[in-house]
């Protein structure tokens, strides 16, 4: 017992170090709070973010003080990441149960939706909803979009497992770094982050949007999150007579790309580098998957309803083809509905397993390995052809990829696909849904998306097993799996 005490030690500390810096994030919605107060229009008390504040507060300098700092191996820094995004998760619920009287598992839910960028809604009637609020479901996506951990340590860098946390948070595949040194690499990401969030934001105001909306909607275009702050979500400026609503559209498009491609690309791009938008494998794949299922989407609208308007046919294509691939999930068509025929549904399924680019904000299993995946069947055919005698190395972008990449991205894509098969079932054993449909709610959790083929307002009414399943699919989709399972491990705890 003892041995395990030492050993859980530096986990708790490194826990309430994240607690801390976590209660001044609870206190940001405070400030829209104050304003709309000001104008008659306060809905919340304060107590909805002070008392999660306060809870995160005193449990990070108990945490901080009762245990020093130690360094972390990769084991437990896994599972601070693991136990750093539930808890947050839990802490961040708080707003929700307090604010507007959710039950605390929709509360929960929701905030887990957030910070994983995965954007399924336990709410409705979200036009007339407080406006802190919704400030706070958007800026939970903010703040996850490049993770929670990478947040902390881009404010309060400094050694001690610093670099096996940001290892075990993001994405884990070889790749290179923007800059030499983790602190280097965190302050460019953070940059270039915040600054196409304020370049997107500053977009949508001249194009006619309140500052609120352009805010919230760039803080969940470029964290591809895609809450928005109406039920009807992107379609509400087309609904409500926005003059330049194609403008918001094609605008929220550039915002959803930027946050679905690697980051690497941004900075190579930014530094002169302007072939980085298509000299790698990944980039190139990245640009074919959007551009052919556009194609298939709006070609199977045409075949079944007829050419119509062909621009706004394309534009409404383009637009859901993209919110999927980056799995932002902001729409302006509900994909369920027969505006999307049948192969349009199953091409939205298989973009939902894809998602984004690795080291982007984006889910999914990320192009990269699905580029990898398809390498090893090729040096599969190869072998048989040419005989399993013959030397022929997965190569990507002119570097053999080892073995042992290799079978990480082979057990996690086995990982997803039991995921998805227990998901579906839990789902389609819990509810009256179809196969359809009960396949595409674990997709969309797993994948950190959002839409589904089940109604939107169906959804706070699943059953507690199923929002508990898709809870830790979220979990599961964002954290790249091992560290959830290790959490079940229990080996890993001593």
């Amino acid at each position: 017992m003892r041995n395990r005490a030492a050993y859980l030690k530096p986990m708790l500390h490194h826990l309430g170090a994240i607690y801390r810096l976590f209660g001044f994030v609870l206190l940001l919605p405070l400030g829209m709070l104050a304003f709309d107060t000001l104008r008659g229009r306060a809905e919340v008390t304060p107590v909805a973010y002070l008392l999660p504040a306060v809870l995160a507060w005193a449990l990070g300098f108990t945490l901080t003080r009762r245990w020093p700092r130690a360094p972390l191996d990769g084991r437990r820094a896994m599972l601070v990441t693991a136990l750093g995004w539930i808890s947050i998760s839990a802490l961040g619920a708080l707003p929700f149960t307090i604010g507007v009287g959710a039950t605390f598992l929709d509360a929960f839910f929701e905030s887990v939706s957030g910070f994983t960028t995965t954007g399924i809604t336990m709410f409705t009637e979200l036009d007339g909803m407080p406006r802190s609020v919704l400030f706070w479901r958007a800026l939970t996506q903010w703040v996850g979009g490049l993770g929670i951990l990478t947040f902390f340590l881009a404010v309060t860098f400094s050694g001690g497992g610093a670099h096996r946390l940001y290892s075990a948070e993001s994405h884990k595949i070889s790749g290179s770094r923007p800059a030499p040194g983790l602190f280097h690499t965190l302050r460019i990401l953070w940059i270039i982050y915040a600054g196409f969030t304020a370049a997107v934001a500053l977009a949508l105001v001249l194009q006619g949007l309140s500052v609120f909306d352009a805010v919230a909607h760039a803080f969940t275009a470029l964290s591809t999150g895609g809450y928005s702050p109406y039920d009807a979500s992107i379609d509400h400026y087309r609904v409500a007579g926005y003059a330049h609503f194609i403008g918001i559209e094609i605008t929220l498009i550039v915002g959803m790309l930027l946050g679905g491609m690697n980051f690497l690309v941004h900075y190579r791009a930014f530094t002169g580098s302007f072939r980085a938008l298509w000299d790698n494998t990944e980039i190139r794949l990245f640009w074919l998957l959007i551009a052919g299922a556009t194609v298939l989407v709006a070609g199977d609208h045409f075949l079944r309803f007829g050419l119509g308007s062909p621009g706004e046919t394309v534009r409404t294509a383009a637009f859901q083809t993209v919110s999927i691939m980056t799995t932002t999930g902001f729409a302006t068509r509900d994909i369920g509905t027969p505006w999307f025929p049948a192969v349009a549904k199953q091409v939205f399924l298989v973009l939902m397993v894809v998602g984004g680019c690795v080291g982007s904000t984006g889910g999914g299993v990320k192009v990269m390995r699905i580029a990898v995946l398809a390498a090893m069947l090729r040096r599969q055919i190869s072998r048989v052809v040419y005989g399993g005698s013959a030397v022929n190395p997965v190569v990507v972008d002119g570097e053999i990829v080892s073995t042992e990449e290799l079978r990480r991205i082979s057990a996690l894509f086995f990982a997803w696909v039991v995921l998805l098969m227990a998901g579906s079932a839990v789902t389609a054993f819990f509810s009256e849904l179809g196969p359809l449909e009960s396949a595409s709610g674990m997709f969309s959790a797993l994948g950190n998306i959002g839409p589904c083929y089940i109604a939107p307002d169906a959804v706070p009414s699943l059953h507690p097993a199923i929002k508990i399943v898709y809870v830790i699919g979220m979990l599961a989709g964002r954290l790249e799996i091992l560290p959830i399972l290790l959490l079940f491990t229990p080996r890993a705890w001593r």
